[in-house]
């Protein structure tokens, strides 16, 4: 069975669906999981795949292991985020908290007559015992801490005895106990200054009582707004951004940034390495985020600390990890197929990360007007107003390589007439044409046998041509400013760089196929 999302053919969502193997077929009860992703984003379909694909392993594994035992201390353990979760629901609104009975709370599951199942088939915890005397609230709250303890072993792919399924449905009573007490006294205008309309004395001597000292809330969402109308990120980073503290806030089971603690980061964090994510992907893309959001509520005076501070993972690189350069063959493999094609975007963008080091976004945003000539030298030019750009050194000139003009580039552009360069390749839903480019590369680069993982079929390129200046003697700073890269020192950021010096530099790189294709 894949293991990729599966799309419905009708509904268009996504699906995991994996075989159930041999030996676990009569425990699972059938010979295939189906489960649903909720999404029609397959970009999104492919993370949560990865989350559902190691919980069903997770589970599948504990299937195998049998039931183990669950000590008071790990039920209440697995509990603790519940009263996060619970206390944030109803932070700012104590009042509309109806469900739990408090005066129930320690009155729950009192001795039953021998032969009573606590919780039916797969942890569904349906209380029939209905002649049994207690009161229809009790009931439904012993019903729902037994259906959230099925849940929370669902999750961490545990399988437990009845009697411990019993043990942790007890511990987030006690959790859910706790907060719903807090949510009383808030209620009662307790927080945690003076309490709301206390008395205050008529003699005019009297030090009138003090405002209650509570923190306004402020949500995630009002966080990574204010960050971003300062800092104004590409309209891509935002989406991505939200997404990523939406995953968190769902997480945490609330919105209110106020309440987000440490330990609720670590847990996350530690979801994530279950989930199968790599380490540079959780600092960079998941904990970065929601750092960096808090930390602006902190320098804004919106949270008193920043509790994601400090908290990373270790990024180290182990042996045969990093990305590396196409080697001599495999650049000569994609550009000879590269040479054949009547699709423009593969006929010509490999062939210009090859020759520029280029960024394929940055290639394939590239306009007619971007390609001119400079002091008699064809240049192309990577332009700010065609579309974002990585860093302020990303905006520059760079001359063509002799390969490209003799290759037919020039004749190419000139047929274009005006706009795009590559107006076919349709922009994605934030309006580059990078992304797309991206995805119709990287699986034609596959597709022609060039499979090691570390290979990134598009940003290889960009390896290969700092390893080619390295072994071509290339001027060092002259390489960094036709990459777009950071200088290494202020005296390289003096100055200009001229096309003519770019030139001499940039030929200095041999040609990979010494024959051309003419098209």
């Amino acid at each position: 069975m894949t293991t990729r999302p599966w799309k419905h053919p009708k509904t268009a969502s996504y699906y995991l669906r994996r075989a159930v193997p041999n030996d676990l077929r009569v425990l699972v009860g059938k010979r295939e999981e189906k489960v649903s992703l909720g999404t029609k984003d397959p970009v999104e379909a492919k993370r949560l795949h990865a989350v559902a694909l190691v919980e069903l392993e997770q589970r599948w594994a504990a299937l195998r292991v049998g039931p183990r035992h669950l000590s008071e201390r790990e039920a209440h353990e697995l509990a603790a985020p519940i009263y996060d979760h619970w206390l944030g629901l109803y932070r700012d609104e104590p009042s509309r908290q109806t469900f739990w009975h408090i005066e129930l709370g320690d009155k729950l599951w009192p001795p039953r007559r021998r032969g009573w199942s606590r919780r039916s088939e797969l942890g569904t915890a349906l209380i029939r015992d209905a002649k049994e005397t207690v009161e229809s609230g009790q009931s439904a709250m012993e019903e729902w801490c037994l259906q959230e303890a099925t849940a929370v072993l669902k999750r961490r792919g545990l399988v437990v005895e009845e009697a411990d399924h019993l043990k942790l449905a007890k511990g987030i009573a006690a959790a859910v106990q706790r907060a719903s007490l807090t949510l009383a006294r808030y209620a009662r205008g307790e927080f945690d200054g003076p309490i709301f309309g206390s008395p205050v004395a008529t003699n005019q001597g009297a030090v009138p009582a003090q405002a209650p000292a509570t923190r306004p809330s402020v949500t995630l969402d009002e966080l990574v707004n204010g960050w971003a109308a300062e800092r104004n990120p590409t309209e891509k980073t935002l989406y991505e951004w939200k997404r990523v503290i939406r995953s968190f806030a769902a997480f945490v089971g609330h919105d209110d940034a106020g309440l987000v603690t440490p330990e609720n980061v670590i847990a996350w964090k530690n979801e994530l390495v279950a989930a199968g994510l790599k380490p540079k992907t959780i600092n960079d893309a998941k904990l970065a985020p929601v750092r960096t959001i808090l930390q602006w509520g902190v320098s804004n005076r919106r949270l008193p600390a920043n509790s994601a501070a400090g908290i990373t993972i270790s990024a180290k690189k182990k042996a045969g990890q990093g990305i590396r350069s196409f080697t001599e063959a495999e650049a000569l493999t994609i550009l000879q197929a590269a040479a054949s094609e009547t699709n423009l975007v593969r006929r010509w963008i490999p062939w210009l990360c090859a020759y520029t080091g280029a960024r394929l976004s940055e290639v394939c945003q590239l306009r007619v007007e971007d390609i001119r000539e400079i002091d008699g030298i064809p240049t192309m030019r990577f332009d700010a107003e065609a579309g974002s750009l990585k860093t302020v050194g990303s905006e520059r000139t760079v001359p063509l390589h002799s390969t490209l003009i003799a290759a037919g580039f020039l004749d190419f552009v000139r047929a274009q007439g005006t706009g795009p360069l590559f107006s076919r390749l349709r922009p994605d839903k934030f309006g580059k044409r990078g992304g797309n480019g991206t995805k119709i590369l990287g699986r034609w680069v596959r597709d022609l046998g060039i499979t090691d993982t570390r290979i990134s079929p598009n940003h290889s390129w960009r390896h290969r041509f700092k390893t080619l200046a390295r072994n071509h003697a290339l001027a060092p700073n002259i390489a960094d400013a036709i990459t777009g890269h950071s200088h290494k020192s202020i005296g390289d950021q003096y100055g200009e760089y001229d096309v003519s010096a770019m030139k001499r530099e940039l030929e200095k790189i041999p040609a990979i196929i010494k024959t051309l294709v003419h098209k």
